[in-house]
């Protein structure tokens, strides 16, 4: 289901980063994500504005051990997929994130390259004052 929105959406500086898996208890930061996506206030992902600009929806990945990745938040069929080169080998798919608000405290699967799936947490979504593509 499509959600329809009447507001504006505003761009925003999300961080997403491990949470408790058999590995890591009690969560990682080492493990993150730092997205820049356009927001409805319920926390969904403005997709016509990422369409118009989507060069501007981003992702770096900061991985413990491992160089920083950057890429693009980028559509995968009907959900969302982190992309950081031409193709689909490397994409990084979220699991139903069209319908899941990215808000603070909320939680959300990754599904990697090799099909492991992982866990992330919301645990920071910031403004950005007169950001205008």
């Amino acid at each position: 289901m499509v959600a329809t929105h009447s507001g504006a959406s505003d761009w925003k500086i999300i961080r997403l980063e491990l949470a408790r898996t058999a590995g890591f208890p009690d969560g990682s930061p080492g493990r993150a994500f730092i997205l820049r996506l356009p927001l409805f206030a319920d926390g969904l992902i403005d997709a016509a504005e990422v369409a118009r600009n989507p060069a501007m929806a981003t992702v770096k990945r900061f991985w413990a051990n491992e160089p920083d990745q950057q890429g693009y938040v980028i559509r995968a069929g009907k959900t969302w997929a982190f992309s950081y080169e031409i193709g689909e080998d490397d994409d990084e798919k979220l699991f139903h994130l069209e319908a899941h608000p990215l808000l603070e405290g909320e939680y959300l699967t990754l599904t990697e390259p090799d099909g492991a799936q992982l866990p992330f947490r919301v645990t920071r979504v910031d403004s950005i004052d007169g950001i205008r593509p």
